[in-house]
């Protein structure tokens, strides 16, 4: 059963919506959008937890994995909108460590463009040790960059929360979870978590994830999905130690890593509080950033093949920008995905915030569908 309420003119998104669960891509999930600052889709429907049938309520939170990164990357926006830090200033004069192995001139405005080459460790780190953050700070700090800071990008899968919310952590004093908590969630009223408080952890949903494929790649995948797919079988390659800097493996169903600060992929919030989220990046009530902020980091920085994914990876200062092919597409939009198929993303020429959760994983290309249909079925 769909539950929520659609605004005049958005019933389509509703429709959209009950349809994705008709063709069995979803377990539980939930879509929200607003439009110059006013709420017009608040839908969600399904199973929060597929082991007990605990069905999806207004208020069932999920992991979101890397949409989390704008959320994150607002943090240190927003102290550089305060004057606080100079994107062009060494992320050693914030963090003295970091000055190691050649990184004394590495400017913070590296850390939000994945132009580091910090993507990866050298020697990965113990799960339980990065949960309590310093020993991740740490290794980052002492890490020899894996090719020329700024003549190439690779998505900081993981590292990217550390390396930024470092720096966050050092300016301010705060965690950037606490950080996030009191800048930005609060003012807001938005139920959005890096670190959920374990009172409340009873209502995040539980990850459906896919099961390991060791079947032979489809002859009709896409090339670049194969190519993808090659690296990650490949444990030498950037793209599978991008992703396997923490032994073992994060599993963002276990409490520990839910109440722990992972910023680049334990975000934890409704589908309302992202879109919420999103709307006070392009001025609804209480502003996030000022508009020229915005227009600065969602101008694209740097395009085109990325060394970790080897798909077009195109981004401002921490914003993520569609290629022209994806659904949510326009000169002005900006957000971020996340790993299964979450979604956030705002366009300040629309009006746009739009905000998709859910707790299926599905792989890689069947994984955007679901939201693309919600998207589509947008009018106008």
């Amino acid at each position: 059963m769909i539950n929520g309420q659609t605004a005049p003119g958005f019933e389509g998104v509703r429709d959209a919506f009950a349809a994705n669960f008709t063709a069995g891509a979803e377990v539980g999930a939930a879509v929200s959008v607003y439009l110059h600052g006013q709420p017009v889709v608040d839908l969600w429907g399904g199973i929060a937890d597929p082991d007990t049938e605990r069905p999806w309520e207004r208020d069932t939170l999920q992991v979101v994995f890397s949409t989390t990164k704008a959320a994150t990357a607002a943090c240190l926006l927003l102290l550089v909108e305060r004057g606080e830090v100079d994107l062009d200033a060494p992320v050693a004069d914030y963090w003295p460590e970091f000055a190691a192995a050649g990184k004394d001139r590495l400017p913070v405005r590296w850390l939000l463009t994945h132009q580091a080459g910090l993507a990866a460790l050298d020697k990965p780190v113990a799960r339980d040790e990065a949960l309590s953050w310093h020993p991740m700070a740490e290794a980052l700090a002492a890490q020899q960059p894996l090719w020329e800071p700024g003549t190439d990008h690779g998505y900081h899968a993981l590292t990217f929360g550390w390396l930024v919310g470092e720096v966050v952590r050092r300016v301010s004093g705060r965690s950037l979870g606490g950080f996030f908590r009191a800048e930005i969630a609060e003012p807001l009223d938005l139920d959005f978590h890096i670190g959920v408080p374990a009172a409340e952890q009873h209502r995040v949903s539980k990850l459906v994830m896919p099961p390991p494929n060791f079947d032979p790649l489809p002859d009709d995948l896409p090339e670049p999905i194969r190519q993808l797919a090659e690296a990650f079988a490949d444990p030498t390659s950037l793209t599978r130690r991008a992703y396997a800097c923490v032994e073992p493996a994060f599993d963002h169903n276990d409490p520990d890593e839910q109440t722990a600060e992972i910023p680049a992929t334990n975000g934890i919030c409704t589908a309302r509080a992202l879109a919420r989220f999103y709307a006070g990046l392009i001025g609804d009530g209480h502003r996030i950033l000022s508009p020229e902020t915005i227009r600065q980091a969602t101008t694209q920085h740097v395009g085109g093949p990325d060394l970790v994914t080897r798909l077009p990876f195109h981004v401002g200062l921490g914003f993520g920008l569609p290629t022209p092919d994806a659904a949510w597409y326009s000169p002005s939009a900006f957000g971020f995905s996340g790993l299964g198929g979450s979604l956030g993303y705002a366009d300040p020429e629309t009006g746009i915030a739009f905000g998709y959760v859910m707790n299926n994983v599905r792989s890689s290309p069947a994984a955007e569908e679901p939201a693309t249909n919600l998207i589509k079925a947008l009018p106008g």
